[in-house]
């Protein structure tokens, strides 16, 4: 169980200065519950086997509780609350929270909850539990009645905020920037040089809805939003642990480049990954896929107990779902009731019950573990079926042979040969135990040294064996196999596990069902709990729910979460922030939103256009605050340094991956091929070796697969591709990547060979461009920043240009090399040194705090 997150009542507080409310309103949900969970949910909260006192305040019953004359609130009575009594005692030996749980209250928090009692103590659910309320779109008033921008429903919402806090909106950013900016949000990578000439000449009203919809239609669109899809499935190429063998899920991971592409409405997006093999007549590419929950790691080292894998897979599962579908933190009810969220240890195994009903077993079966699907093509088993074909004919010229050289009746096995049965060592049994179309790659490794000298034709023969037996195992390999989920027929038991121990089943049996926080307990709706009379969204659930039964209820009306969570990761991708900024956890620790109303309006929106992905995207990106310029001013980086109020537009460095498909694309590299097995580029030598003690060695492609796009990058579970910083580690599901900043990402985008090969085929296409430097230095700068450069920029370039000709002049060897980095063709007719020189500089210009960043 994580520690508590402080923040979340600090921020509360934060926006409470910066007008979330009114000094003389308290909105118990936003201010009062993020306190008493950050104090008081860890001792009094919904873990009954924490619980202190027996008291429980994350109730309205443990709230208004009275026992032994003693009332924990009074409702308009502070003096006569015990709570307010200990909240402000100044004996340590009674004050709350106590000195020990080093959470003091400070002044502001007592205050508050002072005044909560005073005007009668209204009680509400946690705002996540309950049904988004779509609310009224603020109206403008007055000036702004006429203006373009409150005519958006994001921008009214926005506007209000700003208007309420003092603030004003930033203009709307330039014409070049906002191009640049959209195009990477929408496709991940940068518009073109013609791209954005016919943008820049284009007056017309529309014309920036128009290059969103040209890019919302790009089939680069679902494989930039494919990658933080991925990001959540914790996709990779390899099982990850020890051992890390290969599998073939990239035939999943091209669905969700189509599926998005294609628009899927997301909730049937949802509905085929966690139950697509459940549908009726489900078609092959439903139970594709169902490879969602497939691509959790797979822990198949020797001396594992399989039982224990299957249990952890299935924890995995229901943890992953509960991160990307409801937002939850539910890995502690693993163990016991959530500390902080009215989370049961038995919703976790009712969801767990779900998920473990398929008939994986947990038995190592290398990269593919049952259930798998064929995906093969007609070359894959026709290469398959040849390699075989071949084995048994060579398989058949062993035997004739052996049949001479070990004597013995026809038709019996080489253990009924005296001869074979003198052999030294391991050998009789090696040879015995098997026919010789049978014989592994390893009894054939331990037979040929033996008999290279006593008898080389024999060795010669099982040489000619050892080749055609891995040329099968290479063409079985190649078929292609995705693992998919399936559905047991007879159903299995579950019960709840003593602190998530696989091995101690307690007697309290589960089954499936959704958490009772949303089901007969009911959901409050947000219109009646200022009264305390919380209306119920009461869920008719079947006696025991699988998959498809989950997953539909996930995007039903009666799932207050799966909406929000995910228009919040969107403005996440769009904004660098969510509206709820603990993106993982919608739960009492998380953060409350900067923008509730928006955040409910924007979930009832893409509930009411059916799930439509890219009409939420095109929402987002037109909106005036969206296109806001990202310039911040003293004043503005004081009172809002993470821009939650948005007064300005987003701006923060690209995403690893993102800057490397920019620099391919820049440079004219980038191969836009679609699809198919993992690509494998460039990658310093040694880091699979170091990583797998010598058991996988990296091997290099070449040609169009260096640079095809970051996505298709091979992924090694226990080593992640080494140009790839602050990306997720694909081991477990990750809704929020880490945005760093230290020197190690530096030497990635100054040294690494796809980045500097990239600088030097850039310079190029530069050095083609005329003979005039200026016009040069415009072209490779617009190029990368879409703008050209200001006259105090272009000085300070082309002095360096001139300091790094001089310095490559003095070494033209240095010069050579360096203009030679990467395998794409060189012009031998181009001055080394001059072409070392502008490489230089396009390396310099690729690192620009600027093009690294989206503005």
């Amino acid at each position: 169980m994580p520690f508590p997150r402080p923040h979340a009542r600090v921020l509360a507080a934060a926006l409470l200065t910066l007008g979330t409310a009114r000094a003389d309103s308290i909105d118990f949900r936003r201010q009062i519950l993020p306190i008493l969970s950050d104090a008081c949910f860890r001792c009094h909260g919904p873990d009954a086997a924490a619980r202190k006192a027996k008291l429980r305040l994350d109730q309205r019953e443990g709230i208004f509780r009275t026992r032994e004359d003693i009332t924990v609130v009074v409702p308009g009575k502070p003096e006569q609350s015990e709570m307010i009594q200990r909240i402000t005692s100044p004996h340590e030996d009674e004050v709350m929270p106590p000195p020990e749980a080093n959470r003091p209250l400070k002044p502001a928090e007592i205050d508050l909850l002072r005044r909560w009692v005073a005007s009668g103590a209204p009680w509400g659910t946690h705002w996540a539990f309950a049904l988004p309320v779509r609310p009224a779109v603020p109206k403008p008033v007055g000036r702004n009645s006429g203006i373009p921008e409150f005519q958006h429903p994001i921008d009214a919402f926005v506007r209000a905020k700003l208007s309420a806090a003092g603030l004003a909106p930033s203009p709307e950013a330039p014409r070049e920037t906002l191009l640049r900016r959209v195009t990477l949000d929408l496709t991940g990578v940068p518009p073109t040089p013609a791209e954005l000439d016919a943008f820049l000449a284009d007056r017309s009203p529309d014309a920036y809805e128009r290059v969103v919809d040209r890019l919302l239609a790009s089939p680069r669109y679902g494989e930039r939003w494919a990658w933080d899809w991925l990001d959540l499935a914790r996709f990779a190429d390899t099982n990850g642990f020890q051992g890390d063998p290969e599998r073939t899920m990239w035939p999943w991971r091209d669905w969700v480049v189509n599926a998005l592409n294609a628009n899927l409405p997301f909730d049937q997006f949802t509905i085929e990954q966690l139950a697509g093999d459940l549908l009726p007549n489900a078609t092959k590419e439903q139970k594709l896929a169902s490879g969602f929950h497939r691509n959790n790691m797979f822990n198949g080292e020797g001396g594992r107990i399989p039982e224990e894998t299957r249990v952890e897979n299935v924890f995995d599962r229901v943890e992953t779902t509960a991160t990307v579908w409801l937002g939850l933190t539910f890995t502690c009810a693993r163990c016991h009731d959530h500390k902080y969220d009215p989370i049961k240890q038995t919703d976790y195994y009712a969801l767990y019950d779900i998920f473990n009903q398929m008939s994986e077993t947990g038995k190592n079966a290398g990269g593919q573990t049952p259930p798998v699907m064929d995906m093969s093509t007609p070359a894959e088993r026709d290469a398959q079926k040849k390699a075989a074909a071949r084995q048994d004919e060579i398989a058949k010229e062993v035997a004739a042979f052996e049949l001479t050289k070990f004597p013995r009746p026809e038709g019996q096995p080489l253990s009924e040969s005296p001869d074979a049965m003198k052999l030294p060592g391991n050998l009789p049994a090696t040879l015995a135990k098997t026919e010789p179309k049978r014989r592994g790659v390893d009894s054939l490794l331990e037979a040929i040294p033996y008999f290279k000298e006593s008898d080389p034709a024999y060795a010669q023969l099982l040489q000619k064996l050892l080749a055609a037996v891995r040329a099968r195992d290479a063409a079985n390999a190649r078929i292609t196999r995705v693992m998919i989920m399936d559905q047991l027929e007879s159903p299995r038991d579950t019960f709840v596990l003593e602190r998530g121990n696989y091995e101690k089943s307690t007697e309290v049996q589960v089954f499936g069902a959704i958490p009772s926080l949303f089901r007969a307990t009911g959901v409050a709706t947000s219109a009646s709990e200022s009264n305390g009379d919380d209306s119920l969204a009461l869920v008719a659930t079947p006696p025991r729910l699988n998959r498809l039964d989950l997953a539909r209820w996930l995007v039903s009306p009666e799932n207050p979460l799966a909406a929000r969570v995910t228009v919040n990761r969107a403005w996440q991708a769009l904004f660098g922030m969510g509206l709820v900024k603990t993106a993982e956890d919608f739960g009492a620790q998380g953060e409350p939103p900067s923008h509730p109303e928006l955040l409910d309006w924007l979930a009832t929106e893409l509930v009411a256009r059916g799930w439509d992905m890219k009409a939420l995207h095109r929402l987002m990106v037109t909106s005036a605050t969206y296109r806001q310029s990202s310039r911040v001013t003293p004043e503005l980086r004081e009172r809002d340094p993470e821009n939650r109020l948005l007064a300005r537009g987003p701006r923060y460095r690209l995403p690893s991956w993102m800057l490397r498909d920019q620099a391919l694309a820049a440079a004219g590299l980038l191969v836009e091929q679609e699809g198919g097995p993992a690509v494998k580029p460039y990658q310093p030598a040694g880091i699979w070796e170091e990583a797998t003690f010598g058991k996988k060695t990296y091997q290099q492609e070449h040609g169009a697969a260096l640079y095809r796009r970051s996505l298709y990058v091979f992924w090694r579970r226990i080593v992640g591709p080494t140009t790839f910083f602050d990306a997720g580690a694909r081991q477990t599901c990750t809704v929020k990547a880490a945005r760093t900043n230290t020197p190690l990402h530096a030497l990635v985008t100054l040294n690494d060979p796809a980045f500097v090969e990239a600088a030097r085929v850039l310079a190029q296409g530069v050095t083609a461009h005329g003979d005039d430097e200026a016009v040069r230095l415009d072209y490779a700068f617009r190029i990368l920043a879409a703008r050209r450069p200001r006259a105090e920029e272009k000085s300070v370039l082309l002095a360096r240009l001139a300091k790094l000709r001089a310095e490559f002049a003095a070494d033209p060897a240095a010069a050579r090399q360096f203009a030679s980095v990467g395998e794409a063709p060189r012009p031998e007719s181009l001055d080394p040194v001059e072409h070392a020189a502008w490489t230089g500089l396009c390396s310099l210009m690729m690192n620009l705090d600027e093009v690294l960043s989206k503005e």
